[in-house]
């Protein structure tokens, strides 16, 4: 069976996400499959295997009746705890030390934490939580279940890295770029479905994941074939606006 009549008997419907042993080499569970609105795109992670690519389809009414349907029956709504709240004097000192929006992260009074809520199509869809405390564990909290990235910005170009605070000093340094924080070291399909909207993507996790940021690169680069992708070496985190990073990253807009 050739590989696009493959896929198209998993019978995927828009923006689902299908992962199972690859039909090629048999690697266990190694086989990726995600449907987008332009393309449905593949990929084997097993070294040796060279199964990637993608098989373009028209979008028809159907399908968006079925993601429509899929949508109404597993969606889950995300409701913000009462106790997380705007403007308090413990959001100040983050603002002011990294130069963001006051207005755009809360404050957990229940656990102490500096709040950034995660928006996706106008809504606020998850948040996560940065402890204050320094002993405080777990340090970082995800207060829903979406996996969606915390992005700051409105810039048409994508910069992946791994936490908030990073993501929020992004388009400080240029309107044209958004703030795209993983929250972790994971790149999950998810992200890659939202990374779509954007019209180039940048990896720029922390100098100590260079390995994750190349295999990344290598990864977005086979599910979304028609974007510009490019990786970043950074000398520190992007939160701490080294000089030299902060020209890297500008010289990127052309």
């Amino acid at each position: 069976m050739h590989i696009h009549e493959y896929i198209k008997s998993l019978d995927l419907v828009l923006e689902e996400r299908y992962r199972g042993d690859c039909p090629i080499c048999n690697g266990k569970n190694t086989f990726t499959v995600i449907k987008t609105p332009d393309n449905i795109l593949y990929n084997c992670y097993k070294a040796g295997c060279s199964l990637r690519g993608n098989s373009t389809y028209q979008f028809t009414v159907g399908d968006a009746l079925a993601k429509k349907n899929k949508q109404e029956t597993k969606k889950e709504v995300f409701i913000l705890p009462a106790h997380i709240v705007p403007n308090r004097e413990q959001i100040t000192w983050w603002a002011e030390t990294f130069n963001i929006d006051k207005a755009t992260i809360l404050y957990d009074v229940k656990e102490n934490r500096i709040v950034f809520p995660v928006v996706y199509d106008g809504k606020i869809v998850d948040a996560t939580g940065r402890a204050i405390d320094k002993k405080q564990i777990p340090k970082w909290k995800r207060y829903g279940s979406s996996g969606y990235a915390y992005t700051a910005g409105i810039g048409r170009i994508a910069v992946v890295v791994e936490d908030c605070i990073s993501a929020a000093v992004i388009p400080t340094i240029d309107v044209s770029f958004t703030g795209f924080a993983l929250m972790g070291t994971s790149l999950l399909d998810v992200h890659i479905t939202q990374l779509q909207e954007y019209d180039e993507v940048i990896v720029a996790l922390d100098p100590d994941a260079v390995q994750k940021t190349f295999e990344f690169t290598r990864k977005l680069r086979s599910f979304l074939p028609t974007k510009r992708i490019r990786s970043m070496k950074l000398e520190d985190d992007l939160k701490y606006r080294k000089e030299k990073d902060s020209l890297q990253l500008e010289s990127y807009i052309n």
